[in-house]
């Protein structure tokens, strides 16, 4: 007898709309989980994925009373109730397969919404279905699916509240920023009396202020500005250091439509303390907004170069966030909103670096007159901690300092005669012939002012910086001996500081031209004041260890100790740079007060005009080691060794 079997009940076709917006978001990994048959899963899925993408085209909607409800107005309602949070919708997930009763479905949704900045807002809804007579799945739609507290005509708003910004922090674990006094000079249009004549007073003033401004102030647009402006508004012209308003005061206070607000700003100590290493700290800009938009608001305090904009991150923390409902407005006015979800604002994190005040302030102020291009570093011998970082107010933002890559001219000679020293090639008091002129290959080396010493001490050729000795005595070293004695310095090197240095690249492998003017500071080598400052600091302690300047956080792959020097080496060549301060080529420093002072001068052709050249000076006293550079500073004596003299008197 045949078997007869149930009729079998009809498939029903998934539409292509819904299977290629289905498809897409698996794809693209936004829901989890399967649409099973005909089950109410896939209309879920179908639901999710058209909410992100804003089109429900492919999802049935009904309200809770039954009557069906076009998609577009359902995504319309959704976008509206998001507000604020509409240009990025949530990802949706569904959380399991729906439990069915009858007709009626409920599945557990998973909303994330990713809000401005690092934080996410996360909580699951129930999205409800009925099945209707055409055995379809249909959503049943109502504002609180977007989330609980949400009625119709509400919307969703995002309040940020800035967090307070850290500081970074001196060797004493001081900030050096803090709250300073300042004073914004502005005009009321409406009081002055002679718009040409106050531009020229204020000009004036400004230009009187020492140290002087950097860059000055430019009023050259004030006219227009006032002309433009409201005759009772504040045309703000500059803001002034306390300090620096006080020396000007009796010339600007009194003038016809000046006026005067005191406050208070995070600023260094003075203005140009360390300036480009740690950068500045300003309202975001309109290329910090356009590139981050999700990380800055306007208002926000952004940190533009140097420490400021590296840890940039670190120190201003995270902004706090406060999601709210907004009602609409009613007969009494409009209701205050409903918060539903907060997340307290995240201080940023200190950062602690090397640098002391004191020695800070005086290389500042070694420098400040210096109009050229010019840095200089100091590194505590002991620990190698870096105690400044300053440059003159010609580098104009940039960190010579740590960043400069230039001939060390005879400043390197402390490299070559170490490395001669190190190979028994000569000792202190061996005599090298100091000549006139020197020819390596047909090239000609000469001395400073053509001056010749003849047979003297190595020792003297040292103190004098006789470049035809050095010249002579290079093959001594090997093609490659100079580059091999520099990285027993810490040149080359791979540091970690927590900021960008140049760590200085040494001739090798040259010509026997190329070996003789690598031994006197000149060919291809370059360096970096700071890298100078290094390696200055390991002959006085007599091994080389990386500066620091970043505590914390530290470093992660600082650079290991070099070797110990050679005690018959070193001795000799401390010997000899105290001998250059005695009786050489930096006498002007004989009597600097506190310890004695070792050092080596320096003059660097930079190209091929012996008249263009750079100045250096390296040296130290007690524990502070440091290296001076001033480009285009012609010879050493008129230019670096009185800012070295500057620096080592503010230091007492």
């Amino acid at each position: 007898m045949p078997v007869s079997y149930p009729p079998r009940r009809p498939r029903t076709l998934i539409r292509p709309a819904v299977a290629a917006l289905a498809g897409a978001v698996l794809a693209a990994g936004v829901l989890t989980g399967c649409s099973d048959g005909d089950g109410p899963e896939r209309t879920v899925d179908a639901f999710l994925a058209g909410w992100r993408s804003g089109n429900l085209d492919a999802v049935g909607f009904i309200d809770p009373t039954g009557a069906r409800l076009p998609a577009a107005e359902v995504g319309k309602e959704i976008k509206e109730l998001s507000g604020e949070l509409a240009a990025t919708p949530p990802t949706l997930r569904r959380s399991g397969d729906a439990e069915v009763t009858n007709d009626i479905a409920t599945a557990k949704v998973r909303v994330e919404w990713a809000l401005p900045g690092p934080t996410t807002w996360a909580y699951d809804r129930p999205v409800r279905l009925r099945r209707g007579g055409d055995d379809q799945w249909q959503v049943i739609w109502e504002p609180q699916l977007v989330q609980e507290q949400l009625g119709e005509g509400d919307r969703l708003t995002v309040r940020r509240e800035a967090s307070p910004r850290s500081g970074v922090l001196d060797a004493a674990g001081q900030p050096i920023v803090a709250p300073r006094p300042v004073v914004r000079v502005g005009v009321q249009p409406a009081e002055v009396t002679d718009v040409t004549a106050l531009v020229k007073q204020l000009d004036a003033a400004f230009k009187a202020i020492r140290p002087p401004l950097t860059p000055p102030v430019d009023l050259s647009d004030l006219p227009k500005r006032l002309s433009e402006a409201d005759p009772g508004a504040f045309v703000e012209v500059v803001t002034l250091r306390d300090e620096a308003y006080r020396q000007i005061k009796p010339r600007i206070y009194d003038l016809p439509g000046t006026k005067f607000l005191a406050e208070k700003r995070d600023l260094a100590p003075t203005r140009e303390f360390a300036r480009a290493l740690l950068g500045s700290v300003d309202e975001a800009q309109a290329d910090d907004l356009a590139a981050h938009p999700d990380q800055y608001a306007k208002g926000d305090l952004v940190g533009h170069g140097g420490l400021q904009g590296r840890y940039d991150d670190r120190l201003r923390g995270a902004p706090g966030l406060t999601v709210l409902v907004q009602r609409p407005a009613g007969p009494d006015g409009t209701p205050a909103p409903t918060e539903v979800f907060r997340h307290e604002p995240q201080p940023g994190q200190p950062l602690k670096t090397t640098l002391d005040v004191a020695t800070q302030n005086a290389a500042d102020a070694a420098l400040r007159g210096e109009k050229r291009r010019s840095a200089l570093v100091a590194v505590r011998i002991s620990d190698g901690a870096v105690l400044a970082a300053a440059n003159g107010p010609g580098a104009a933002g940039e960190n010579l300092a740590f960043t400069a890559q230039v001939p060390p001219g005879s400043t390197f000679k402390m490299v070559s005669a170490l490395g001669l020293l190190d190979r028994g090639a000569v000792g202190a008091d061996t005599v090298v012939d100091c000549q006139k002129t020197f020819t390596v290959e047909g090239r000609p080396f000469k001395n400073s002012d053509d001056f010749v010493l003849g047979k003297v001490p190595f020792r003297t050729d040292f103190a004098k910086s006789c470049n035809t000795a050095f010249a002579s005595l290079a093959p001594q070293l090997g093609s490659d001996g100079l580059a091999v004695t520099g990285r027993t310095l810490g040149l080359e090197g791979s540091w970690d500081l927590g900021t960008e240095a140049f760590t200085g690249k040494v001739s090798a492998n040259g010509s026997p031209v190329e070996q003789a003017a690598a031994a006197i500071g000149q060919g291809t080598t370059v360096v970096s004041p700071l890298a100078m400052a290094g390696a200055t600091a390991a002959v006085a302690r007599g091994r080389w260890e990386q500066p620091k300047l970043v505590l914390d956080p530290a470093p992660a792959k600082p650079a290991e100790p070099g070797p110990q020097l050679k005690a018959e080496s070193v001795g000799p060549l401390k010997a000899m740079m105290r001998e250059v301060v005695t009786a050489g080529t930096a006498k002007a420093l004989a009597d600097v007060p506190g310890g004695p002072v070792y050092g080596k001068t320096g003059t660097a052709e930079y190209d091929n005009n012996p008249a263009h050249t750079h100045a250096w000076f390296v040296g130290w006293q007690g524990d502070v080691a440091f290296a001076v550079f001033v480009e285009q500073g012609g010879s050493s004596t008129s230019s670096a060794v009185p800012i070295s003299e500057r620096f080592l008197r503010a230091l007492r």
